[in-house]
């Protein structure tokens, strides 16, 4: 797997693979799907996004992870966003992602990096779990669109702790 910076010509297939979560009704809390241009301005060359990294597999983009200062975080922190395809899907693309976003934070002087989770996300909060991301807080019955009520989990990661993945067993 060959990971690098995304760059706005990832757009269209990028934004192609993010929908593809949204339509399955994924617990992603983006709700409706973004175009090529709206993807670039959220995640690529917008005013709040700091960097996105890409995983390519088989010559194709199998994955992202962005950082951004979107909602004006505090100081010192900025979110991720972590999504692989899930059709094909490859094992192992958020761990090879993750060693980029940590370096990139550590260059913008970061401190902690934010994932807000949905509580229904199992499989993202585990992920974030073995990065190291710590829970730190949890926001209570956010509606979605429809008007269902789903927790939010906040999770940190402290940029200067090191990074110690779990192997996968």
């Amino acid at each position: 797997m060959h990971i690098r910076r995304a760059d706005s010509a990832d757009a269209a297939e990028l934004s192609s693979l993010l929908n593809e979560i949204i339509r399955a009704d994924g617990t992603t809390a983006l709700e409706t799907p973004l175009s090529a241009a709206e993807f670039a301005d959220w995640f690529i060359d917008g005013e709040f996004p700091l960097t996105c990294h890409v995983a390519e597999h088989d010559q194709a983009l199998v994955g992202f992870q962005s950082l951004s200062l979107y909602g004006d975080p505090p100081r010192g922190v900025a979110d991720i966003a972590t999504f692989a395809r899930i059709s094909p899907r490859t094992r192992g693309v958020g761990s090879a992602l993750f060693p980029a976003t940590r370096a990139a934070a550590e260059q913008f002087g970061l401190e902690f990096i934010n994932a807000t989770i949905r509580a229904d996300n199992v499989s993202g909060l585990g992920y974030y779990a073995k990065m190291g991301f710590e829970t730190y807080d949890r926001l209570i019955q956010v509606p979605l669109q429809d008007g269902t009520p789903v927790d939010r989990i906040k999770k940190r990661f402290r940029v200067d702790a090191g990074y110690r993945a779990i192997p996968d067993a």
